[in-house]
């Protein structure tokens, strides 16, 4: 017996499954760990976005109505419509009984309307529930702030209507300028580079998306932004302004007066309304291939009473504005378009002084005009053209088409939509020192919703 106990001792066949036997319960525990790390990581990521976008969508409804009444209720909203506090993957994620907590936070420097939402979950964890009394507590919290906007904007789209892009760059268009693109359109793609077209700019912002292109060369992207108020919306204007006359039909003869196209620099030098004043309307303008008009310098407004202004010649105009509009107070009055040819070359720079009543303003189309996808304006630029001042067509779209180096100096486009189109580059000196004088507003961008910590 002492013999047989002897070599069952000394005999070592079967050590192997011996220690894996022995190992079994750590390969099980580190399976189950690792289950369980897996459920827990899912978990906590699924309630830090919820966390994350009730906060956003917190800071909102604060600034939308100068108050915290409502964030609560708003914050609700989200987690239900959201469904983050449904079933993800199968999995209840109903909160705990005090959650979600939304507090408000002091402002802290430029951080200002902050919201924190916490949120809390138990979950029974698969492996650790066997050596555990109570599931655990999975917490996140997010803050969100409003921030200052740092864009400096000089093409604005003013389109609403999420059926629309409201900033469209196609063809060959090559497009450099050192500051900022803003589209307030809700669309998907509400701002948008395609083809082969090259756009190098600070940013590109939209209140609804963007979608990246390798046509974009900008530092940002900054989709779903707050729209940008108008920056000539209190800019209307009076026909008690307008001083309408026509062509000089004799020189001498006062009685002999008809509304006629102006096409002539003796338009300026002696036309006279029916009252003797120095007249500042006609029914349209033309410029012919091959002519020049020449509008004296600080001339002021001169205004389009309903008819439209086409320019296939040399257009020179210093100090004034262009103004597409209509004498008569009809809401439905005709407004007309503004259309530059190929071969044209128009030299405007917009009027600069502070009781110039369209200070920084190139071009004028009152909003009357009609709305609608066939109402385009058309500028076809030239490597000659220079614009100093706004463009500004809040109701219908600009189609910029730059034919060679054209040189916007100082120019904001403000437009229902543009569209940016060509073969060649547009330089836009927006943000040099040669643009102190030129009268702008410097259209910044508003302030932004951004989680915070």
């Amino acid at each position: 017996m002492r013999k047989l106990i002897r070599n069952l001792w000394n005999d070592d066949r079967g050590n192997t499954l011996i220690l894996a036997g022995m190992a079994l319960p750590l390969l099980v525990g580190s399976a189950g760990l690792a289950t369980d790390t897996i459920h827990w990581t899912l978990w906590k990521r699924e309630l830090q976005r919820a966390a994350d976008s009730a906060a956003i969508a917190g800071v909102y409804e604060r600034l939308a109505s100068d108050a915290t009444t409502g964030v609560s209720g708003v914050v609700d909203h989200d987690l239900e419509l959201n469904h983050h506090t449904g079933e993800i993957g199968g999995v209840a994620l109903a909160l705990e009984d005090t959650y979600p907590k939304v507090t408000f936070p002091a402002d802290s420097g430029q951080m200002v309307d902050q919201v924190k939402v916490e949120l809390a979950v138990k979950k029974v964890l698969p492996f650790s529930s066997l050596f555990m009394t109570e599931a655990p507590l999975i917490h996140a919290e997010a803050t969100a702030a409003s921030v200052p906007g740092s864009d400096l904007f000089c093409v604005v789209s003013l389109e609403k209507d999420p059926k629309y892009s409201g900033i469209i760059i196609s063809g060959n268009a090559g497009i450099d300028m050192d500051c900022s693109f803003m589209s307030n359109s809700p669309s998907p793609n509400s701002a948008y580079a395609k083809g082969s077209a090259e756009v190098y700019a600070d940013s590109v912002a939209a209140v609804g998306g963007i979608q990246e292109s390798t046509s974009w060369h900008v530092d940002s992207y900054d989709p779903y932004s707050p729209a940008v108020a108008d920056p000539f919306a209190n800019v209307t204007p009076s026909p008690g302004d307008m001083k309408c006359a026509g062509k000089w039909k004799a020189k001498g003869n006062t009685t002999v007066w008809e509304e006629d196209v102006l096409d002539s620099p003796d338009d300026f030098a002696n036309g006279v309304d029916s009252n003797g004043n120095k007249a500042n309307c006609w029914s349209s303008m033309s410029v012919g291939p091959g002519e020049t008009l020449n509008i004296p310098n600080n001339y002021g407004p001169v205004y389009i009473n309903g008819g439209n202004a086409f320019i296939q010649g040399d257009l020179n105009c210093t100090g004034c504005t262009i103004v597409l509009t209509n004498k008569s107070t009809s809401a439905t009055a005709t407004i007309g378009d503004f259309k530059v040819n190929a071969d044209a070359k128009i030299n405007i720079s917009a009027p600069t002084g502070e009781s110039d009543y369209y200070k920084g303003i190139a071009i004028y189309q009152d909003r009357r005009a009609p709305e609608g996808a066939s109402y385009v304006n058309k500028i076809n630029g030239n490597s000659e053209s220079v614009i100093t001042g706004a463009l500004y067509f809040p109701k219908q779209e600009l189609q910029y088409n730059g034919t060679g180096n054209t040189v916007a100096s100082c120019t904001l486009f403000v437009s229902r939509r543009i569209n940016f189109t060509g073969n060649s580059g547009t330089l836009n000196k927006f943000k040099g020192s040669g643009c102190t004088g030129a009268g702008l507003p410097e259209v910044e961008g508003g302030r932004l919703v951004r989680l915070v910590g």
